[in-house]
């Protein structure tokens, strides 16, 4: 039988590939352009020194040199993909200000009064709710600073990621927690679907926020030089 082709975990290139990919975290499309850019450079590099002569192994080894290892490629791309990160958690930051908008006012709207939410209820989640709000806000400024303004921005702009990191996660804790609150009330409230939408709007923007949080938080240790958690 004719010898197959080899697969990719006995090609050198691509498990360097691989291994590139398993160390970076970000957004998962900017993160495989990064990782196919670096894969076809290398490619591309040990044909050219196979076509000057070398062997191989040889022209591997010389290839790596000049690209540099995988842990050496990773930290000059994390800082891209940390920013890209930084970027798609505002987003998901900002995208959630109309549910917030909603939650707020149906929770004015079944009142803290007889019949409505309770006191202690309506408080907490009024206040939850404008916290994450006012994440929101921070998010849109976290998106200009950077884009277009970030060159003006410099030291702000390499900060801002872990910023971007812990105030996502933040409001993610506070929308979490206001959903919980909302969900206890709804039990003792007249105005039970009120509180009931408001929660499931409360529950819908954690969701939307939690996981890029998460990420963004480990690109920014990463970019730190600290060992991403396991």
């Amino acid at each position: 039988m004719t010898p197959e082709a080899a697969s990719p975990v006995d090609d050198p290139v691509e498990r360097y590939a691989a291994e590139l990919a398993a160390a970076l975290r970000g957004p998962a499309g900017a993160r495989a352009r990064l990782v196919a850019e670096v894969r076809d450079g290398l490619a591309e590099t040990v044909a050219a020194y196979e076509a000057a002569g070398a062997a191989p192994e040889r022209a591997l080894r010389e290839a790596e040199a000049e690209f540099g290892s995988v842990a050496e490629v990773a930290a000059s791309c994390q800082r891209e993909l940390t920013v890209a990160q930084a970027r798609h958690t505002a987003r998901a930051l900002a995208l959630t200000g109309p549910f917030l908008v909603a939650c707020w006012w149906l929770v004015r709207g079944a009142g803290g009064g007889q019949g409505g939410v309770s006191g202690f209820a309506y408080q907490v989640a009024v206040q939850l709710s404008s916290a994450a709000a006012v994440a929101v806000v921070l998010a849109a400024a976290a998106l200009a600073a950077t884009g277009a303004w970030g060159r003006w921005l410099p030291v702000a702009a390499e900060r801002l990621p872990a910023a971007v990191a812990w105030t996502g996660t933040a409001a993610s804790v506070a929308m979490a927690a206001t959903t919980l609150t909302l969900a206890t009330a709804a039990f003792l409230a007249e105005q039970w679907p009120l509180t009931v939408l408001a929660g499931a709007l409360a529950a819908a923007s954690h969701a939307v926020v939690a996981g890029p949080s998460r990420v963004c938080r480990e690109c920014a240790r990463l970019s730190a030089g600290e060992p991403a958690a396991a």
